[in-house]
Order: structure tokens, then sequence, then C-alpha cells
């Protein structure tokens, strides 16, 4: 069987002599009080046949309610997450106001067990972040696609 599939755009421009990148923080209640690996590249599942980058950039606008970039676009490859999701990614170089986003939303039981379903924005908000100030925020089998934006940046 087949584990769950994502994939996202991961956006970065250009900042003093390097670059940033935008990271989503993870909606929701079990997200809200977190950091360390509560943010996440821009991403969403999708079902074989539709292909990674359509979803990646149909993700991009359900999570963030704004167009995605033209591009081009760089292949990040793909990462297996811990929890078995494999997440494939691109990278476009694109300026994006963080307060512009309209986040999509999802529902589910809150608090659990109580039978009353509420509704929470998928991502609570967006930021530019240096890749020497990621740390532990991004999920850590993403932290792969900076790794390899740089290296392309780089070459």
């Amino acid at each position: 069987m087949t584990g769950k599939r994502s994939a996202g755009l991961l956006l970065y421009r250009r900042a003093g002599t390097g670059i940033e990148v935008l990271l989503a923080h993870m909606g929701g209640p079990l997200w809200a009080r977190r950091t360390a690996g509560a943010w996440t590249v821009p991403k969403g599942e999708y079902v074989p046949p539709e292909e990674p980058l359509t979803a990646a950039r149909r993700e991009f606008e359900e999570e963030l309610g704004l167009p995605p970039p033209d591009g081009p676009y760089v292949p990040l490859g793909e990462v297996r997450q811990s929890g078995g999701k494999t997440v494939t990614c691109w990278a476009a170089e694109a300026d994006l106001e963080p307060g512009a986003i309209v986040p999509g939303t999802f529902e589910t039981e809150w608090p659990r067990g109580s039978g009353v379903t509420r509704s929470f924005p998928e991502i609570d908000r967006v930021a530019w972040y240096a890749p020497d100030r990621i740390g532990e925020r991004l999920v850590t089998a993403q932290r792969a696609f900076v790794d390899r934006l740089i290296a392309h940046l780089s070459a």
C-alpha cells in the first residue's frame, strides 16, 4: 500500500546578502502553542493521477488564499516525513506579504469528545525566515528542501 502524498511550494526571496524562505505555521488547536516542528512548506495532499506540481499549485492557493507564483519552478525532490507521508516540493522566487494571506479552513471536533465541531484555519500565519533562523521550527524532514534550494542557488 502506498502512503499519503503531499506536494508543496517553497517560496524564496532575495534579502540582503542571502535568501529568505516563506514558512507556514500549522493551524488548529493542536499546534496553537507549539513552535518546534509546527512550521511547514505550504502543501497539501493529493491522489494520483493528479500531477504533484498541479497539486502543489492548487494547495498553495487553498492554504494561503492567494494564487501561486507563475514560476519558474525548481524541483527540490521529495522527503519522507516521520509519520510516513511523502512530500514533493518545488521552489519559486516570489515576494508575498504575510498579511495578505486568507487561509483555508478545516473542521474538527474540539475539544475532543465534546461533540462540538469547530472550524480552524489550515495555517494560522506565515513568515519569512533566513535559513539560519529556521532552527527547529520547520518539520524535520522538510529541512532538506531548504538545503537543496541553497545548493541549487549556489551552483
